[in-house]
């Protein structure tokens, strides 16, 4: 069991700047690949970056590409995603996910039915 918690949400003004983080607890931190996803108001979830298990590689939706960037640190348990230049369409609820890398399987960090643990979430709302 893998609980995930979110924090750094909030309102900024377009051109902006947060930092989400996502404290995990539970097993083996380092065992997960991670993810971001986001869902806007009466929108479908969507992937926004994803980071293997030792932070080898990085995935990014084409929508955050040179803005946004996803990292972590095994050692803290965390991982981050650093969102620069935000815009207004960037305003929506950011959830981590955690994918168990220990059975081996292909890393597909868009898909989110890979991905075994969820977290709250936490709001970002953009300004225009």
């Amino acid at each position: 069991q893998v609980h995930l918690v979110e924090f750094g949400g909030g309102l900024v003004q377009a051109g902006g700047s947060l930092r989400l983080s996502c404290a995990a607890s539970g097993r083996t931190f380092s065992m997960y690949h991670m993810g971001w996803f986001r869902q806007a108001p009466g929108k479908q979830r969507d992937f926004v970056a994803g980071i293997t298990w030792n932070g080898g590689d990085t995935e990014y939706a084409d929508s955050v590409k040179g803005r946004f960037t996803i990292s972590r640190d095994n050692a803290k348990s965390t991982v981050y995603l650093q969102m620069n230049s935000l815009k207004f369409e960037d305003t929506a609820f950011y959830y981590c996910a955690a994918d168990w890398a220990g059975d081996g399987t292909n890393w597909f960090p868009h898909n989110e039915k890979q991905y075994d643990y969820w977290g709250q979430g936490t709001q970002v709302t953009v300004s225009s």
